[in-house]
């Protein structure tokens, strides 16, 4: 089998939505400690993370109590790199992902503004009407390789968000997708598991059986 980490290192100087990751040091060795030993400062949303319904809806699921069922199984890596702007039904169609129950969308994102080190003016990510088809499709996660699904254009009204969270639909985000060709994998998703947030930041890979 081959393994594809999508997972984006953190760091303090990495992409992120706000504030970014602190690191202090606690202990080491070359002060003369036991141990090096360090303290981080993050948030629920750094990285490679899951939104969880309690992001965007008050008393729905929070990120320790989405089932494992729907962070692990069955994913399809959708090629949509030729897509310039929103992801429409029509490029979702077109990328065959009707049936998939986690989607994974790798667009122009992973090459470009993924690999900046602040946010971009502009990136691809999913029109609010493409957001309701893949509810429709009875979709149990999407993923996108950006810090979030949202298209540039709506990061006002949230509109993907609410769609899609307030139907239960997960969202993984800032998928590092660059070096995965379309197709078929396994997902391994694992969200670390903070007691009533409304996210977390998750190691995920991708498996490739033979």
């Amino acid at each position: 089998m081959k393994i594809y980490d999508i997972t984006l290192p953190i760091h303090p100087r990495m992409l992120h939505w706000g504030r970014k990751p602190e690191v202090e040091i606690v202990e080491s060795l070359a002060n003369g400690d036991a141990s090096n030993v360090t303290r981080w400062r993050l948030g629920a949303h750094t990285g490679t993370h899951v939104d969880a319904p309690a992001h965007f809806v008050d008393g729905a699921t929070p990120i320790d109590e989405v089932a494992l069922e729907t962070l692990v199984g069955p994913a399809v890596v959708a090629d949509l790199t030729a897509v310039d702007g929103d992801v429409t039904v029509a490029d979702l169609v077109a990328a065959g992902v009707a049936g998939a129950t986690r989607v994974l969308l790798k667009t122009s994102n992973s090459a470009g503004p993924l690999r900046e080190t602040e946010r971009a003016e502009s990136w691809v990510g999913l029109s609010p009407e493409a957001a309701r088809w893949l509810i429709d499709q009875q979709v149990a996660l999407i993923g996108i390789d950006y810090l979030t699904i949202e298209s540039h254009r709506r990061t006002d009204t949230w509109d993907a968000h609410h769609a899609l969270l307030g139907c239960g639909v997960i969202i993984l985000e800032n998928a590092d997708l660059d070096a995965v060709p379309p197709g078929e994998y396994e997902l391994v998703c694992l969200p670390t598991k903070l007691v009533g947030a409304d996210g977390a930041f998750a190691r995920t890979i991708l498996i490739q059986r033979d």
